[in-house]
């Protein structure tokens, strides 16, 4: 009872603060200070007879609760500016008993103590037993009181500690993680974690408690005892949730110095037919433990720009001998064959009876020949082999990736667009590509269709929506003679030095703008969104 007298008396004062903002905002004031409001709202508030109850507890309680304000309309500014990180911040909004979460904050001037018995004391409540999941490194300033939705208390203290006491010994493991929805982490030496998927296990009884909970009446008891069983049903699943990420997390940093992981874009995921099973994995929770924790215990965490993820597969086999087994590309690479095209492309992979991965390099493997008869002498009819559609002029032309006949190369065009993640060996791979090539395969486009492909430096300046852009300098800085071409600029993405998405402009405009061999077209005034990139 004293618990929640003190969780309304913080929302009270929150939520008159904050109507007095806005109404000063509204009627052309200047903004009111927070002397001004702790004055008027706290101090003055407790001798009327409307908020009198003020005075039943800790003033701390009150003057945090303000404070907490004061940090919301900050980092709300902030956001406006533009000078906070992370996504857009919205103007602090009234608190209400019935939101999921409530909360008050003790510091030291409330003179609250941890008693003998393992109680806490709180100014105004009296002793509170605490369950104690483990033991106070020093002498806490602060704590903090939490309500969740599903009825539950939490205690959390600051403390002071010497981060050189927590730095783990040195290791000269790392660690490389690609994560995904059927695994959650496939690691670069080929462990595997399954994804546990906490939420589709529990769906069944979140939908049966749900189901119930619409049948009750609202205002009724019933019905609050019911919110109070789905909380606790959703409560289950976050925290068995986040003790696997904890558990995964602690084990990847102490055992690795140094840990790798790919740069997703969760809230795009969240906006497709995958998002409940996106959520689900809880990517960003994971990465974010990942961060803190190799920051704590002195490790390395390395995010990889999911442009310039590892796209070469290496065999079992040939994984401890080969010198540099994860290099970019876009798939398996297989180099063309003698008496075929100079250029790259995707071997795809399928699954045989045995459960290995067998390769089927178009241009390495042309189709059996099988002679004109349509059967194969045991009365089942055989399809024929199927040809590539090629562009007009494209058979001979290296530079448009055709083939000669004969062959089955199938040249997939991308245009920025990233399929899925291979694992890290494919039961082949093919030869070695040239460092210049492997760093081609990290752009968006394919060589095979832009070898041929000019621009110069002034058909860049001059297009009406480039005026002034980042990357058209970056195109003039790296132009050979004030010509572009694809070699240039996988010679500039090998080098490291320039940032991806300018060298990702730079190459879809030449690819859209770009001279022979294609017929010489003028350079329309077309954006180029990052949609295409």
């Amino acid at each position: 009872m004293a618990l929640s007298r003190a969780f309304g008396c913080a929302r009270v004062v929150w939520n008159d603060c904050l109507r007095a903002r806005r109404d000063a905002r509204a009627a052309g004031e200047p903004f009111l200070k927070s002397a001004e409001l702790s004055k008027r709202f706290i101090t003055e508030a407790k001798k009327t007879t409307g908020r009198g109850w003020l005075g039943e507890v800790s003033a701390v309680v009150l003057q945090q609760s303000l404070r907490d304000l004061d940090a919301a309309y900050s980092n709300f500014f902030a956001s406006l500016k533009g000078t906070r990180k992370g996504p857009r911040v919205a103007e602090p909004r009234f608190k209400s008993k019935r939101d999921n979460r409530q909360s008050v904050r003790f510091t030291a001037n409330a003179r609250w103590s941890v008693t003998g018995d393992g109680k806490l004391s709180l100014p105004k409540i009296g002793p509170v037993k605490v369950r104690w999941s483990r033991r106070l490194p020093s002498v806490p300033s602060t704590v903090t009181v939490i309500k969740d939705a599903s009825g539950r208390y939490f205690c959390s203290f600051v403390v002071e500690t010497d981060p050189a006491d927590e730095l783990l010994p040195a290791l000269e493991t790392d660690q490389g993680i690609d994560l995904g929805l059927t695994h959650f982490a496939v690691m670069a030496d080929g462990s595997r974690v399954t994804s546990p998927r906490f939420l589709r296990r529990a769906e069944r009884k979140l939908k049966r408690e749900q189901r119930r909970l619409s049948r009750k009446v609202k205002g009724s008891r019933n019905r609050n005892k019911q919110r109070i069983k789905v909380a606790k049903a959703h409560a289950k699943v976050a925290d068995a949730r986040r003790d696997f990420h904890h558990k995964l997390s602690t084990k990847l940093i102490r055992e690795n110095q140094a840990v790798s992981v790919e740069s997703l874009n969760v809230k795009g995921l969240a906006r497709t037919r995958l998002a409940k099973s996106v959520h689900d994995a809880g990517w960003s929770s994971f990465v974010t433990m990942l961060d803190y924790k190799a920051t704590r215990y002195g490790r390395t965490l390395t995010r990889v720009d999911r442009a310039f993820r590892p796209r070469r597969c290496v065999p079992p086999a040939d994984a401890a001998t080969d010198p540099n087994p994860f290099t970019s590309g876009p798939g398996p690479v297989a180099r063309a064959a003698p008496g075929t095209t100079g250029t790259t492309t995707r071997a795809r992979t399928s699954s045989t009876k045995g459960g290995a991965s067998a390769p089927h390099n178009r241009l390495y493997h042309p189709p059996p020949d099988r002679g004109p008869s349509p059967g194969n002498g045991q009365g089942k009819r055989l399809r024929s082999a199927r040809r590539t559609r090629t562009r007009p002029g494209s058979a001979h032309n290296p530079h448009l990736g055709g083939e000669e006949p004969g062959t089955r190369l199938k040249a997939h065009r991308t245009h920025g667009r990233q399929g899925e993640n291979p694992p890290h060996w494919c039961g082949g791979g093919g030869q070695r590509s040239t460092p210049v090539e492997e760093a081609a395969r990290r752009l968006p486009c394919r060589t095979e269709w832009h070898a041929g492909f000019r621009l110069t430096v002034e058909q860049l300046r001059r297009h009406p929506d480039y005026r002034g852009a980042e990357f058209v300098d970056l195109g003039a800085e790296i132009a050979q003679d004030g010509m572009l071409d694809p070699r240039i600029i996988a010679d500039a993405a090998r080098t490291g030095r320039y940032g991806p998405q300018s060298l990702k402009m730079v190459w879809h405009c030449l690819a859209r703008f770009g001279a022979p061999p294609h017929p010489a077209r003028p350079i329309r005034a077309r954006n180029v969104g990052s949609a295409g990139v």
